[in-house]
């Protein structure tokens, strides 16, 4: 694969993430939805033992919601595509 494909791929990837982003849907998921309906959401609720560096997808210290989320679908993105690189890289060495 050339690295001209890879870098595409790259900025399609970011360009849809920072682009589509803010339109993600703000009401919770069907597991969460039950839970809520339930009544055993808050069962599940525990302080995490790490806490999250993008807590509810925003990134944090930007005002405008859809900034802050269309921030933070870039920086996950660019996360993942460095740890699959990364996994691919190291695969390949063998």
């Amino acid at each position: 694969m050339k690295k001209r494909d890879v870098l595409f791929g790259l900025l399609t990837a970011m360009l849809l993430a920072v682009l589509f982003s803010p339109f993600a849907s703000p009401w919770p998921d069907g597991l969460e939805k039950v839970a809520e309906d339930k009544g055993f959401l808050e069962k599940g609720e525990a302080t995490p033992p790490i806490t999250s560096p993008i807590p509810d997808y925003t990134w944090p210290g930007v005002d405008n919601d859809g900034l802050a989320t269309a921030v933070a679908g870039a920086f996950g993105t660019l996360a993942v595509f460095v740890f699959a690189l990364g996994s691919a890289w190291m695969l390949k060495r063998e």
